[in-house]
């Protein structure tokens, strides 16, 4: 539950993880793990790294590399990252229209995601999603540093890590089960709410009264 009150000098502000929550990033990530994979000669089953976004790269990376070489592999997946990964992404169906709703209501739209900062934005730009701030390298209870310090009311996540980066921050947990974790995971990892898709948070943030339950 939200610990920030509203008032006009602490506008109602959202916070949104961004892989699989705003967009879907599958076939651009996918794409540069192929790339990675013929670049370094390692295999790489994209298909099943696809199947499991949310972490951290570095996390993913050490299932295919040497702890070793994480480091240097990662900075390289980041670099080829804006050539491949881009302009396959689509916006998730309802993700400009959240953010349309949050500015209707006089709010604030922030995106906090482990995604790095720059490849996060060049996402949000290509897709025409505008938010007020973009915080990029942050996980799971992690990601509360972010929500506190733009006095994040709710957090909206498809993971179970961003349920427990929102319920850090002591924000509403708003969970949609379009990425890898199903409604259940979400609910047992502390959920507050659960919408299909954020083509129903529009309708449910007009019922949303910071401080009452959830």
């Amino acid at each position: 539950m939200s610990s920030h009150p509203t008032s006009p000098s602490h506008p109602l502000t959202v916070g949104f993880d961004l892989d699989m929550t705003l967009i879907d990033s599958r076939p651009g990530i996918r794409a540069t793990y192929l790339a990675l994979s013929a670049e370094t000669g390692t295999p790489i089953d994209a298909d099943l790294v696809v199947s499991r976004l949310g972490p951290p790269v570095e996390d993913e990376l050490r299932n295919w590399f040497p702890a070793g070489d994480v480091p240097a592999v990662a900075d390289r997946y980041r670099a080829l990252y804006p050539t491949y990964a881009i302009a396959p992404t689509r916006a998730l169906p309802g993700a400009r229209e959240a953010v349309d709703a949050i500015r209707a209501r006089g709010g604030r739209a922030v995106v906090v995601t482990a995604k790095n900062g720059p490849n996060a934005e060049l996402h949000l730009i290509h897709l025409g999603i505008e938010p007020d701030a973009v915080i990029g390298g942050l996980w799971a209870e992690a990601k509360a540093r972010a929500l506190r310090e733009h006095g994040a009311h709710i957090y909206v996540g498809d993971h179970t890590g961003d349920v427990r980066g929102a319920r850090t921050a002591g924000a509403l947990s708003v969970g949609v089960p379009t990425g890898p974790c199903d409604a259940r995971e979400l609910l047992a990892e502390g959920a507050d709410v659960i919408l299909p898709s954020l083509t129903d948070f529009p309708a449910w943030l007009d019922t949303y009264k910071p401080g009452a339950p959830a």
